[in-house]
């Protein structure tokens, strides 16, 4: 056989399904042993300090050129992903992504996304799957991951603010790892919110182990009395959900992965802080800190943001900030008592894309899943 010869396995949605995609206790286990190669340092992401997110199309507000695309308020983006996993993985890969908010008018997803995994070493090209579910199911997996290790004893009651595809897949790990969730609370946009009635009628027929749904027609009904608080909204700079301090019970864990707006006094000296990657938020920082028109920062709605802020400030120690990985991996003590209340700031990242894809590249290898493309049988030029 040629080695010259490259093929590549094409996946599309139907594929991905066939592949696992959907095993919600499986990628928290996944992206738990990404979280620990992250703190052992064994993963890249983009840019100098190997902490990127992504690279973003920043499109301009006005342009001379008739149908150039303009920044809107409907969240037009491109961004490329790239990122390398080291451990079993030793893959290299990329999420990529359009976003158009408008997409809802034309019956399509707002994000369309397309993950490419490719050999570490030369570079040849291993699988392209659509990746829509992938980046869903390894978002919620991650809130899925922190209840895991730091929900109170015994937690009960978990409340979803948002109810959108995070907290659905976001639901699906967290019941696949807590299994004592008696109780769950539903804010979405509104009490009569389509999403919130389509995410409750989905508990009900998932989790028949759920004594009670609520659909909460306030953010404090979805707060005052709840165990785990999971956060998953996308709106508009300053919009984001606001949470009264005195609303939070002893020992809940908040676990934000979209924006939210709390106490940071009281987060300062009340609450333990917990990040996935701390140097991607002093990457954010950088790019995203607004300030008013005196010069003082804006609120970012980030909590791990706010928390490199509070370290530039000296208002807390960069020590008092805890990694999600390092908990997994036994070396930072995450929760130690009842009382304590724990805020988790997630902010997704490609790594965690190259994992899960990965899992389903290999489940598809092996049950002959998914559609092998001819790049070349011998390279035209090399």
């Amino acid at each position: 056989m040629d080695e010259r010869k490259i093929e590549f396995l094409f996946l599309n949605e139907e594929d991905m399904i066939k592949a696992g995609v959907l095993d919600a206790g499986r990628c928290v286990d996944t992206v738990g042993e990404v979280m620990s190669l992250l703190s052992a340092g064994d993963y890249l992401m983009g840019g100098k300090a190997h902490n990127d997110h992504g690279i973003q199309l920043i499109f301009p507000k006005k342009s001379e050129i008739v149908g150039f695309p303009l920044e809107d308020s409907r969240d037009r983006r491109f961004m490329a992903m790239p990122a390398y996993l080291g451990g079993r993985f030793h893959m290299v890969g990329e999420k990529w992504y359009g976003s158009n908010g408008r997409n809802s008018d034309r019956g399509l997803p707002r994000s369309i996304l397309m993950v490419t995994l490719n050999d570490a070493e030369t570079g040849q090209p291993l699988a392209y799957m659509s990746a829509n579910l992938l980046s869903a199911m390894r978002t919620g997996a991650m809130p899925g991951l922190a209840a895991k290790y730091l929900a109170p004893p015994n937690a009960k009651v978990l409340s979803m603010i948002g109810a959108g595809v995070v907290n659905k897949t976001s639901l699906m790990a967290i019941m696949s790892k807590t299994p004592t969730i008696e109780v769950l609370k539903i804010k979405g946009s509104s009490q009569k919110s389509r999403t919130a009635a389509e995410l409750a009628e989905y508990a009900k027929e998932t989790y028949p182990q759920l004594k009670e749904i609520i659909i909460c027609a306030k953010l404090s009904e979805a707060v005052i009395g709840v165990d785990i608080i999971c956060e998953g909204v996308s709106v508009e700079p300053r919009k984001w959900p606001q949470i009264d301090s005195s609303w939070l019970k002893n020992g809940c864990l908040i676990v934000s992965s979209g924006s939210i707006g709390i106490d940071y006094k009281f987060t300062k000296d009340h609450i333990t802080k917990v990040v996935d990657n701390l140097g991607m938020y002093k990457e954010y920082i950088k790019v995203y800190q607004e300030y008013d028109k005196n010069g003082n920062k804006l609120p970012t709605g980030v909590p791990g943001m706010e928390y490199v802020n509070m370290i530039q400030a000296g208002e807390i120690e960069e020590a008092d900030v805890q990694h999600l990985g390092a908990i997994v991996r036994g070396i930072e003590p995450g929760r130690t008592s009842k009382d304590e209340i724990i805020m988790v700031s997630l902010g997704g990242m490609p790594i965690l894309d190259v994992g899960w894809g990965h899992e389903c590249y290999m489940k598809a290898l092996k049950e002959g899943i998914g559609l092998k493309l001819k790049l070349w049988d011998t390279p035209y030029m090399a």
